[in-house]
């Protein structure tokens, strides 16, 4: 069977706070079989080439005990001294298919869970009675700040301040005071109903996870039920709105959205927001999925086209999560036709004219396999339908073309050398290199008619894999300038691989291109840089755990079609000053480092005047940027967020205003005018010269 090779944006496996059974739960003969294949397979063909030994087996169990008890509200200090006689041995039991330990200590956490869940919902309601919101106290965000619990007593009080950071957080979202204690009682009550659920193939898969994860985060074992439906269980693509989603401790949290699917043309969802309830239809109950395992909430998502679902989001922006927003999407499918790449014209002022300037979206690298294997003479791709509207552009007399490769996490390897070939005479496009250090190349192979207009490549930290080997080839051959942020950074493929019980999704290739640099972790930097409105410490290869490290190998010879280098100050320095003067560039930038001062605070007040004090300081910063862009595009100051603009005539009449969204038009814009820059110093001495051959050293 011909392995399948996995390009696209990845979805991150992860693992739910809230697991299984009330009876101890036992490996099978089966599962006994594939770790040892499982091992087989890691230590022969992953890119990393690590061995599991001693050190990788204490990593390990550190890991498995993470994986299980993230926030360190389960297992005490006792706990973990008991579990370190497994610290030096798991290599050796694993290698033989002995699977005690991760069984052993899954079943401990299953007894201790229970149990906590069970008295959690016994005492609730005199627990929330006796809660003062008075005394200064506080909740840290971040579990490493406090260790493993000493004694029973310390990880009580740890639960007495999670209940009562989840009450005040439920007071502040405005839940009516009698529904508050229902509310958290049904969450827990929900919790400990799954922890029955869960069998030895779920633990297994966590066991094995937290082992394949400690090679790199895309590699990762797939139980049998994942196996069924790969396009759903693993790259976690909803076919009901088109989200990407992930866990994170107990909350589901969107990776990424599917370009033109349905939330992401509905536009409120966001990345980085997290979900806490799914809701059928216009009006049914909306059911609290905190702590619920991820593909449960995946199949709670999920639903026939045409109905609706409502998701209840904290926003990313929320750093307390005192803030819950409902929003409300309609189901469909993602459309071939609807991914498929658009074009328009922006009209840049220079002086009294307006320089024309053409743009193409690409949200995928897509291609028609079926088609194409069919023999139809009209199937779709990306490059076909580039090819179509370059020259479409041209003839409506553009000065050159902005290719739009915002939130593009990737697809086709093959489109992604395809398109890059319109863009060049011939020559290579990216490298690969195996798990056996064998490289080969991918490029264009004939000379052909290329466009040879200026042009700006657009990304941002959501730009993964195909859209980065594309980037990085115009970057390398000189073809034109990259704006705006830090690509996401994945420069891995990988392969699945068939085991006794479920498959193995391995990293076996790494991209790098043609100057011999990867896109692995620093994805494609650009050469002019745009304020980044999404978090790196939340999105990105860099965000995660075990990433393989950037690095080089042998450059290739390749043209360079310009001198770049002389044009990018010059150019740098007419976009700051221009997007100085831009409210609505301000606006951005404000709103970057009002994002970057929240993830400052590590720990939440459970006194309420100072949570209040603390949220509203937020707000008002919110407001105070919002009133700024407003005095300096001429228009009335709000009193506050929520305000609506009213018509000056009628002001019963509320004037219609175009969403803002995280990514304004002034990205694109700018992406123009950097493009205009470039066009109005063409004719000086930062000429654009005609092709050489040169060969990048090493660095």
């Amino acid at each position: 069977m011909k392995p399948a090779l996995l390009l696209a944006l990845p979805a991150l496996l992860l693992y739910c706070l809230s697991l299984p059974s009330l009876a101890a739960i036992e490996p099978s003969e089966a599962e006994r079989t594939t770790i040892v294949e499982m091992i087989d397979q890691l230590e022969q063909r992953h890119y990393a080439k690590h061995r599991y030994d001693d050190d990788m087996s204490s990593a390990h169990l550190d890991s498995y005990i993470e994986s299980l008890d993230r926030g360190k509200m389960f297992f005490t200090a006792a706990d973990l001294a008991d579990f370190d006689k497994y610290r030096k041995v798991m290599d050796d039991e694993l290698h033989e298919g002995d699977l005690e330990a991760g069984f052993f200590i899954f079943n401990r956490f299953q007894e201790r869970l229970e149990s906590r869940m069970q008295n959690v919902i016994d005492t609730l309601p005199q627990q929330v009675a006796a809660m003062d919101f008075s005394v200064d106290e506080s909740y840290p965000l971040d579990a490493d700040e406090w260790g493993w619990a000493k004694t029973t007593a310390e990880l009580d009080d740890r639960w007495r301040k999670r209940l009562k950071n989840e009450v005040l957080s439920l007071k502040l979202a405005k839940k009516p005071a009698e529904e508050i204690v229902p509310t958290l009682e049904k969450r827990y009550s929900s919790q400990l109903k799954r922890v029955g659920q869960y069998n030895n193939q779920d633990v297994f898969q966590i066991y094995a996870n937290a082992l394949t994860e400690l090679y790199d985060p895309h590699t990762n074992y797939l139980s049998p039920r994942r196996s069924e439906n790969f396009n759903i269980n693993m790259s976690l693509s909803l076919e009901g709105i088109g989200a990407v989603l992930q866990q994170e401790d107990e909350y589901t949290k969107v990776s990424s959205l599917v370009a033109k699917g349905p939330a992401d043309k509905q536009g409120e969802l966001k990345p980085a927001d997290r979900i806490i309830g799914v809701g059928q239809g216009e009006s049914g109950a909306i059911e609290d999925v905190i702590g619920w395992r991820l593909d449960e909430v995946v199949e709670l998502i999920r639903g026939p086209k045409d109905s609706v679902v409502r998701l209840e989001v904290i926003p990313a922006k929320s750093k307390a999560g005192d803030e819950h927003k409902t929003i409300t999407i309609v189901r469909n499918k993602v459309k071939l036709e609807e991914q498929s790449a658009q074009k328009k014209v922006l009209e840049i002022p220079d002086g009294d004219k307006k320089i024309k300037v053409g743009v193409i979206d690409i949200p995928a690298f897509y291609i028609d396999f079926d088609a194409m294997r069919r023999g139809e003479a009209d199937y779709k791709s990306t490059t076909r339908d580039v090819k179509v509207l370059l020259q479409e552009l041209q003839d409506e007399g553009v000065e050159g073309i902005v290719i739009d490769l915002r939130n593009n996490g990737g697809g086709s390897l093959q489109e992604a050398n395809e398109l890059t070939g319109l863009f060049i005479e011939y020559g290579p496009t990216v490298q690969i290199r195996h798990s056996s250090r064998r490289v080969w190349r991918d490029g264009k192979r004939l000379k052909t008619a290329y466009y040879d207009g200026p042009m700006v490549v657009l990304i941002n930290r959501l730009s993964a894999s195909a859209s980065e080997i594309f980037a990085g080839a115009i970057q390398d051959y000189q073809r034109g300038l990259i704006v705006g942020d830090r690509s996401f950074g994945k420069g891995t493929v990988q392969t699945l691989i068939p085991l006794t019980e479920g498959q193995l999704k391995i990293t076996e290739s790494k991209f790098y291109r043609i100057s011999g640099d990867s896109t692995q972790h620093r994805g494609v930097e650009p050469d002019v840089e745009f304020p980044s409105i999404y978090d790196d410490n939340e999105i990105g290869e860099s965000s995660l755990h075990h990433a393989l490290n950037w690095d080089q190998i042998n450059p290739v010879r390749h043209q360079r079609y310009n001198d770049l280098s002389t044009i990018v100050p010059r150019v740098t320095a007419m976009y700051v000053e221009r997007s100085a003067g831009n409210p609505d560039f301000v606006y951005l930038e404000d709103q970057v480092k009002m994002a970057r001062e929240a993830n400052e605070i590590k720990e939440l007040p459970l006194n309420e005047a100072a949570r209040i004090a603390l949220r509203d300081s937020q707000e008002q910063k919110a407001l105070l940027i919002e009133n700024k862009r407003r005095k300096a595009k001429g228009e009335e100051p709000l009193a506050n967020l929520e305000d609506e603009p009213v018509d000056a005539e009628d002001p019963d009449l509320v004037v219609e205003e175009d969403k803002k969204t995280d990514e304004p038009d002034v990205l694109l814009t700018e992406a123009a005018n950097v493009l205009v820059d470039v066009v109005l110093l063409k004719d000086r001495s930062f000429a654009l010269r005609a092709p050489v051959d040169t060969e990048t050293p090493a660095k």
